[in-house]
């Protein structure tokens, strides 16, 4: 690794199903978790068609995107949408098996949002052949088992993840199963964030739980969206509505 690299804090991943449980809804648990500190969020819905994620997205987005980073989970093509129609939308987490990350850096622009999951060795690897720049963030995972994503790849545990983690130069979120007692844990193992989704979206309480994952990572993050990185313009300020005409 080489120089400085700002925390990212509390990331949260929408579930719609989870939100909905106790009748608080996506938007709901995203206002509440914003307003506690968190400062990414992440519109996952791998069940809606295109034009449904859209709208979530560019709700969300609205709501919360002067405050927070708001990114689409795998749909480039919504993401891309979403800031179009002048939405602030910063931009995409992809998988290994979505569209390739210099694809949508080449679509979205130097300043906007690029994430990818990744959970090997190979996949560091690949990130590492890639122009400087190319991606913003890694979601490296699954740290615990997790139900809220039935197809994940075998745990890493603490030890696992910080293995991922020194091996690269991006910043790594940790995802997959994640409490409040892996919090301090996975910040000491080389996390710069940890994603969340049931922990929050699941709460009765959202912003309460959100606010204890906050506590629980402690100071010096602030909002992702102060984060900065030299070389290029700030991948964590949301996207303004001028990015319409640069889509």
């Amino acid at each position: 690794m080489s120089g400085p690299r700002r925390d990212v804090g509390v990331y949260l991943v929408t579930d719609g199903a989870l939100a909905d449980r106790h009748g608080v809804g996506v938007l709901g648990v995203v206002r509440a978790a914003v307003h506690a500190g968190v400062g990414i969020v992440q519109v996952r819905d791998k069940d809606a068609s295109a034009r449904d994620l859209l709208a979530l997205a560019a709700a969300v987005a609205d709501a919360v995107g002067d405050r927070a980073v708001v990114v689409v989970d795998d749909r480039l093509d919504v993401a891309l949408a979403a800031r179009h129609a002048g939405h602030r939308v910063a931009g995409v987490h992809l998988g290994q098996s979505d569209v390739p990350v210099t694809v949508a850096r080449a679509l979205l622009g130097p300043d906007a949002h690029v994430g990818l999951t990744a959970n090997t060795l190979e996949h560091l690897t690949a990130v590492e052949r890639l122009p400087r720049g190319t991606v913003d963030l890694l979601g490296v995972g699954v740290v615990h088992p997790t139900a809220t994503k039935a197809d994940h790849p075998p745990a890493l545990g603490h030890e696992g993840f910080a293995r991922l983690a020194a091996a690269t130069e991006v910043r790594c979120v940790a995802i997959g199963g994640i409490t409040l007692d892996d919090v301090v844990p996975l910040r000491a193992a080389g996390a710069a964030g940890v994603a969340i989704v049931s922990g929050i979206c699941a709460a009765a309480d959202p912003g309460s739980a959100a606010a204890a994952y906050v506590t629980a990572w402690g100071p010096g993050t602030g909002h992702a969206a102060e984060a900065t990185r030299s070389g290029r313009g700030d991948p964590f300020l949301p996207a303004s509505s001028h990015h319409g005409a640069d889509s």
